[in-house]
Parts: C-alpha cells; sequence; structure tokens
C-alpha cells in the first residue's frame, strides 16, 4: 500500500496533469514544473506515481511552476494526505518571495489552497488553474491603495447612467429636478449605503479579502452592489465579477438593475442566456443551481475567472453544496443578507441538528465565518430600525386575530380532545399551535382566516381593489386549501370580476412558481387589473406561498401580509415582515399622464401584518434571545422551519392522532396595533448587545468600579463607538433603547452596569427639573403652579417658544399650536422673565434638543 505522501503525490501529479503542467518537453510545449531542492527524476519516476519523492534531506519537496520565459510563477507545497496544507503556508511563502513568485498552491491531494501573495489570504480552490489561467490572472493587480482612494459620492450611480446630468437644464432648475430624476431614472446613493462602500474599503486597505453586509430588506442591497462593483471594475481591482442568487426571479431582478444602473460602463450578463458568451461580460448573474448542474463550476469555470463574487442573501446561497460553487473562485468576496446574526447563544449539545433554532445558528454563524466575520459581527449593518427612523422604511399595522380554535391552540393546555380507547377508557390529548394543518385539521378555522383577510386588508389606493397580498401557509397542501377558500370568498364579494385568480398558489410544486413570483412584482400575474384604465396592477391579489416569497422578493406595493401559520425562527419572521417594509409610489403605475398629475404622490406609509397564531406576540415577549438551547436526542417532535419540500410537513414519532374539527370558527380577539418609529423587540436587540459589549470590556469596568464618568465616557467614545463591529453610536442605540430624548454616554454606561434602572423620559426629566426649580425659588403663587409648571415645560420642549420669548415677540405666540398668549397670561407677571432665566442658568436644553 502507498504511504500517506505518495498517495498526495499521485493526486497532485495528475492535477498538475490535468491542468496542462508538464514535467518534460512534448508536443504541447517545454516542460514547465522544477522539483526543489534540485530532485532528479525521470519519466518512470513519473509513472511511478511518485512514492519515492518524499525521500529528501529537507523532508518536503517543492514544485516550482514557470510561465512562459521559464521564471517562477507558483510555488506548489505538497504535503502528505495526513497532513493540513495550510500548516505550510509561512514555509511556502519564504520559498515562494525567494523565488519572486507571486502565487503559492498548497495541496495534500485532497484540499487545495491558491494563495496570490498581493491579494488577501489562502482560498480554496477545486482544481489547479492551467498555464494561461494563471497567466491572465498575472496580468491582473489588484490595488488596495487605488480601491480606498477612490472617491464614491452620492451621484456614483447616476455618473454613469448619465455623466453629464448636472449639465442638463432639468437638473440645473431646482423646481424641475424632481421630475427630471424620475424621468431618467436616475439613481442616487444613501449616505448609509455610501457608508457601507466606504467600509470595504477601509478593511481592503487592511487588507481584508472578504466582507458582509447586513442590510435590511428595502435598503438597496443591490444599489450598493452595483455601486462596489463599479468601484472595482473602475480601479482595477476586478476584471469579472460573479453575482450568486439562489432563485431565478432574483436572477432576472438583479441583471434589470445591473443592466439600469451600469450599462453605459460595464455589461451584465445572465450565465444561462450567454452561456457561449460570458467572458465578454463584465457582470455574470447565475443562480448557485445552475452551477451546481453537473459540477458546472468545476469543469467550465477557472478558480481565476472572477476577482470579485458577490452572494445574494448570503446565508442562502452559500449554504450546503452551494459553498463549493462560491469557494471555486480566487479573490474578493462579499456577503449580503437581509437576516440578522443569529439570536441565539451557541448551544450546548452539538449532537443534533433537529432543533431549527439551533439550525438557523449553524447557518448564520456559518455564514459570518465564511465572508471573514468571525467575531460574528457585518462590515456593516443597516437595520430595519435605521430605516423606519431614517424615512426609508415603514412598520407594520399588526392586526393579531385569533379564533376560538387557535386561542385554544396557543394556550398552556392546548386544544384538549377526549376520546376513548378500545376498552372504553377516557383519553385526553392536546393539540398546539404548531400541530395545525399537520396534526390538527380545523377547516372552518382557515375560512376564519380568509374572511378577516378580506374584511380588515388594506385596499389599493387608486383602484380600490384588495391591496396586493402575501399569505404564508403550513405547507403546500394548506396553501392550495387557502387558494381555494379565498377564490370563492372572492367570486362572492366580486361576482363575475376574477375566474379563480384572485389568489394563486406560488409553491415548488406548481409549475413556472418562479415566473409567477416574477409577475406579481411586475403587476401581471393573471395579467392586468381592470378596475381602473391605464393604471397597471396585477389582476391576481394575492400570492399564497409557504417558503418561496420569503427572502429577496422585491414587490414594494405589498400592503397585506397574512401569517397563516406559527413561525419559531426569528430571522424568517424579519424576513417574512420585510417584505412589506418597502416604501412605494402607487402613482408611478398610472400611464395617463393627466390622471397622474392630478393624483400626485400616492404613498405607501404602512402595510398591515395579520397575525393568526401570535407570532408578533411570541417575539416580543416569549421568545428567549438569550437561551443556550440544550437540544434532546430524540425530541417528540420536530418544529417545521417552513420549508418546501414534500408537503410541507414533518414525519414525527407521536402518540398524537390526526384530529379534524368541523365546529364553526370565528374571531373572537382581533387587537389592531401600529408599530411605532422603536420596532419591535426583535429589531431593538442592539441595545441589549451594546450592555453586553461595554460589561465585556475590563478597562471600562475599572474605571466604571472607580466611578471616574469622565475617562469611561472618553473610553467608550474612544473604543467601542463607530467601530466596524456595530458602528455603535449615540443616536442609533437612543433608538434601540425607545427613548424620546438624547442620551448622554455617561447615561449609557450607568444603564449598562446598573447604576440606573433604565433611562427616563422626556416628560420624567422636565418634572425632576420643575420640582427643582420649586425647591430652590419656592414661589409665593400656590395658586399658580399649573400654569407655571405648563410654562416651564414649554420653554423647555419647544424651540419656536423659547425663540419668541426671548426675543420678546409675545404677540406671536397667538399662532403658536402649544403654547399661545393666553397661556402667558396666565403666569405671574414676574416668573415669566425669572423662568426662562433659571432654566438658562441651571437646566441644560441638551437632553431635550
Amino acid at each position: 500500500m502507498a504511504s500517506k505522501e505518495a498517495t498526495a503525490r499521485i493526486k497532485i501529479n495528475r492535477l498538475l496533469d490535468e491542468a496542462g503542467w508538464r514535467f518534460f518537453d512534448d508536443a504541447a510545449g517545454p516542460a514547465n514544473i522544477v522539483l526543489e531542492p534540485n530532485i532528479k527524476i525521470s519519466q518512470n519516476d513519473i509513472d511511478d506515481l511518485g512514492a519515492d519523492l518524499e525521500r529528501t534531506s529537507n523532508g518536503f519537496v517543492d514544485f516550482l511552476l514557470l510561465d512562459e520565459q521559464g521564471k517562477p510563477l507558483i510555488v506548489l507545497e505538497a504535503k502528505s494526505e495526513d497532513k493540513e496544507p495550510l500548516s505550510a503556508k509561512e514555509q511556502a511563502r519564504k520559498y515562494a518571495r525567494s523565488q519572486n513568485a507571486r502565487f503559492i498552491i498548497l495541496s495534500n491531494g485532497n484540499i487545495h489552497y491558491l494563495w496570490d501573495l498581493e491579494q488577501g489570504s489562502p482560498a480554496v480552490i477545486s482544481k489547479f488553474p492551467s498555464p494561461k489561467e494563471i497567466g491572465n490572472h498575472y496580468a491582473f493587480t489588484p490595488n488596495a491603495e487605488r480601491l480606498a482612494g477612490e472617491q464614491v459620492g452620492l451621484d456614483y450611480i447616476a455618473l454613469t447612467q448619465m455623466p453629464s446630468f448636472k449639465q442638463e437644464a432639468g437638473w440645473k432648475v431646482e423646481a424641475e429636478r424632481t421630475s427630471f430624476i424620475e424621468k431618467s431614472k436616475l439613481r442616487f446613493l444613501r449616505r448609509y449605503q455610501q457608508r457601507a462602500i466606504e467600509r470595504v474599503q477601509e478593511d481592503a486597505l487592511k487588507g481584508s479579502t472578504r466582507f458582509l453586509f447586513e442590510m435590511a430588506t428595502g435598503t438597496g442591497k443591490t444599489l450598493t452592489s452595483a455601486a462596489l462593483i463599479k468601484l472595482f471594475l473602475k480601479t482595477g481591482n476586478a476584471k469579472r465579477v460573479l453575482f450568486l442568487v439562489d432563485r431565478l426571479e432574483l436572477e432576472v431582478q438583479a441583471d434589470k438593475a445591473f443592466k439600469a444602473y451600469l450599462k453605459n460602463d460595464f455589461t451584465s450578463v445572465v450565465y444561462k442566456e450567454q452561456k457561449d458568451d460570458w467572458r465578454k461580460a463584465d457582470i455574470v448573474v447565475t443562480t448557485v443551481q445552475s452551477l451546481l448542474f453537473n459540477d458546472k463550476y468545476r469543469r467550465l469555470f477557472a478558480p481565476t475567472d472572477f476577482d470579485l463574487v458577490i452572494s445574494d442573501e448570503a446565508h442562502r446561497s452559500i449554504g450546503g453544496n452551494a459553498r463549493a460553487v462560491f469557494e471555486n473562485f480566487i479573490g474578493y468576496k462579499l456577503g449580503l443578507t437581509a437576516t440578522p446574526k443569529d439570536y441565539l447563544k451557541q448551544s450546548s449539545n452539538r449532537t443534533s441538528d433537529r432543533d431549527p433554532r439551533e439550525t438557523e445558528r449553524r447557518m448564520m454563524l456559518d455564514t459570518y465565518k465564511t465572508f471573514g466575520c468571525t467575531s460574528g459581527e457585518p462590515t456593516y449593518r443597516y437595520s430595519l430600525i435605521d430605516g423606519v427612523r431614517d424615512g426609508f422604511l415603514i412598520n407594520p399595522y399588526v392586526v393579531d386575530a385569533r379564533t376560538t380554535v387557535t386561542t385554544q391552540l396557543l394556550s398552556d393546555q392546548g386544544f384538549v380532545i377526549t376520546t376513548a380507547d378500545a376498552d372504553g377508557n377516557e383519553l385526553e390529548e392536546a393539540f398546539a399551535g404548531r400541530d395545525f394543518e399537520k396534526k390538527f385539521f380545523a377547516e372552518p378555522t382557515n375560512q376564519a382566516f380568509c374572511k378577516t383577510l378580506l374584511q380588515h386588508g388594506l385596499r389599493d389606493p387608486i383602484s380600490g381593489e384588495f391591496g396586493k397580498t402575501i399569505a404564508f401557509a403550513v405547507s403546500q397542501k394548506h396553501a392550495a386549501k387557502i387558494v381555494q377558500i379565498l377564490n370563492e370568498m372572492a367570486d362572492q364579494l366580486w361576482p363575475g370580476r376574477y375566474t379563480s385568480d384572485f389568489a394563486m398558489q406560488v409553491t415548488s410544486h406548481v409549475t413556472d412558481a418562479q415566473k409567477m413570483t416574477v409577475n406579481f412584482a411586475n403587476n401581471n400575474l393573471g395579467g392586468h387589473s381592470g378596475f381602473v384604465n391605464n393604471y397597471r396592477t396585477s389582476k391576481a391579489r394575492v400570492c399564497v406561498t409557504v417558503g418561496m416569497m420569503t427572502t429577496g422578493y422585491d414587490a414594494p406595493d405589498i400592503l397585506n401580509l397574512a401569517l397563516m401559520r406559527p413561525i419559531f425562527s426569528p430571522s424568517d419572521f424579519v424576513q417574512i415582515k420585510g417584505r412589506g417594509t418597502r416604501k412605494h409610489n402607487f402613482a408611478e403605475e398610472m400611464f395617463d399622464p393627466a390622471k397622474k398629475a392630478i393624483l400626485g404622490e400616492v404613498e405607501k406609509t404602512t402595510f398591515r401584518l395579520f397575525d393568526f397564531f401570535a407570532n408578533c406576540e411570541y417575539f416580543e415577549e416569549t421568545f428567549d434571545y438569550d437561551e443556550e438551547i440544550s437540544l434532546p436526542a430524540s425530541p417528540a417532535m420536530a418544529l417545521s422551519m417552513g420549508g418546501e419540500g414534500g408537503d410541507g410537513q414533518t414525519t414525527v414519532t407521536s402518540s398524537i392522532g390526526i384530529y379534524e374539527h368541523f365546529d364553526p370558527d370565528d374571531v373572537v380577539s382581533q387587537v389592531e396595533t401600529q408599530i411605532g418609529k422603536d420596532g419591535m423587540r426583535i429589531d431593538r436587540e442592539l441595545f441589549r448587545k451594546f450592555e453586553d459589549t461595554a460589561r465585556s470590556d475590563t478597562a471600562l469596568a475599572d474605571l466604571v468600579a472607580a466611578q471616574n464618568w469622565e475617562a469611561a465616557t472618553r473610553h467608550v467614545i474612544e473604543e467601542i463607538f463607530d467601530k466596524p463591529s456595530e458602528f455603535y453610536t449615540l443616536e442609533k442605540l437612543r433608538r434601540a433603547a425607545g427613548v424620546d430624548r438624547r442620551i448622554s454616554v455617561r447615561e449609557l454606561v450607568e444603564k449598562a452596569f446598573g447604576f440606573i434602572p433604565g433611562f427616563k423620559t422626556k416628560a420624567e426629566l422636565i418634572e425632576d427639573e420643575f420640582q427643582k426649580f420649586l425647591a430652590d425659588q419656592q414661589p409665593a403663587e400656590a395658586d399658580r403652579i399649573r400654569e407655571m409648571r405648563y410654562f416651564f415645560e414649554a420653554y423647555i420642549r419647544d424651540a419656536n417658544v423659547r425663540a419668541k420669548i426671548d426675543a420678546g415677540h409675545f404677540a406671536d405666540l397667538n399662532v403658536n399650536p402649544t403654547f399661545t398668549t393666553r397661556d402667558l397670561r396666565e403666569v405671574p407677571a414676574p416668573w415669566r422673565k425669572r423662568i426662562p432665566e433659571y432654566i438658562k442658568d441651571y437646566v441644560s436644553l441638551n437632553p431635550f434638543l
């Protein structure tokens, strides 16, 4: 039996031969492999598959691969099969530098790394590059300084779309600028998108080659990607870019966007449409599945074909076997995801993958590790709360509707059924919410869901028809039931308007389901609606799915989401909720100029989230974000992750049988809540994370223990704020904490270390200051304390009131909505001057600004 060293040589020799490297001169050209140190071999040695090549004085053999001029190009460090190739990294680097070789291959015959010494770290490859491929890559000279030095303004994309836009009359005239931008379809970066790109420039300058953006749905990941692609191509840090997606509709969506943004400078193609000419393109868009089929990524592509690989919805598109596609290419890597990093503590039991939260945890941690974020922090993060606060996204109006049946299913006891065994003994069996449409079936409950949705769903603001909706079902069978019920109800509500196309099932078992998702986004699923002439919206109003439309799906005119199933994964919940958070101007779909002018802007200001299984309550109040999961060896029941394999149901071993409930069912509880700018708890975890970071900082803990608040404040600003891990800022943390005023760094530290129980509201602070005022000034006019307090508060809170009082323009208060001249007259005359003077001397206005 050959030794492990010999076996490794056998495999390495074959890989070299397959790639076109030669130990001896032949018809293809002169030998381009040299063995070091000065090993003499014959053709018989090669034929013997290298069994004796390990017998050297220093215990190893380096292969030196030469270019066409016979100069060193690649050092191939070969290790035995039982050795980790990366263990030879420094040894190979030293030798490569001595030979003036730019590239290194580290291999043990099974695992191979290609390392460009001018660009980052070793990258896994599945085959060796050919002389031509590595020669082409040799001509490619990335330059991080050039990348970092490129100025990326907010008009970076617009300058590619129309380089002279600033010279156009429509731009120069301020009153016409908005119309000009819309007509020309110019796209400008937002500041947070620009900041994301700056973070890549900063990290690349430090030597990073992998980056991860965690950006909420609707914040423009594709536009940001386009700007990054331009940055890399323009600065010569990439010759060609690969954009990977995991769904067909995203492939079309991305290619369409890149053509709209970059076509004047760069070419974009969908691989399957240009299989023979893709090398001519600057940007190649494809699904991971397309490259996986028949090992296409290994057979048809070289590791050096793409210098920047971007993975959209990275936590999905590099999962499982798809990772091999992603890792096949060397160079820069960027991951995009709307899913926040794992909400869960590391499991103490790694023997089972049955708990979906553990599966999710592993998936997310793996994603962060893949993109070089081993600390679990992305290169850049922009959350839903950030988007809502900045006015780019919207929060849902939650309709928590529970029927008689679901109320029982969701209770601690569950829905209890009394049955009898063969001997006549009574047995009680309980069904929980997760059993719905798996083991507990109730057609009347599905009827109640659909009726509530149709009665209370938002309508299209222009056509008045039922607003576009996505409903999430338990399984494919459940989706079919919901579609049938909705179409029957629609026929009753709008006779003759729909012919079983009001609702459509969009799941993996349905033919052309991927195309259906694209048509729904493009407003032609089932054709165009006929409610209003010249107004483009889809005839089909509801798509019922299980998991197909949860991530990456861009349809900003969605007005209703219906959760007709329980959700246990926080990332699934965030993704589903994100389908509705985008803003939209419905008037853009009106093609009659006169009608469009009359309509003006018809903005989407909210969307309705119908929650039939208390999912919002679960993630707001019940879900344990800090739980360390202990996984049982053989759980009685596995939770569904909402996938679409088979019928979406999980086969389990359980004593509970199948039960079908036929009694009537109606909604008995319906609570409606508009989610505010502070978002849901699931969106506010940033503040808890800051507190964990602060408490784990030993230097800060020492300063706090000594109550050296000035030094502690300085330490937070210099060592914790605005760092790549989270980019903590006072404003971000204020939003995450849900505080209605400015907070100081000292308050943050005091709260984190338990010196204060929480942050006082603006009203509570004002009350504290007023009580100090009363204690210090002791006004004799006890019967006017209420009026004085009102003046005290108005002067602090309202900058307009403060400006008018200070300027002596008391008559102007007549038009002030909160504090008027009449209110001022109610204040005793001496205190009209003394209260402002007291506040200027003793009250800091900074927390109230």
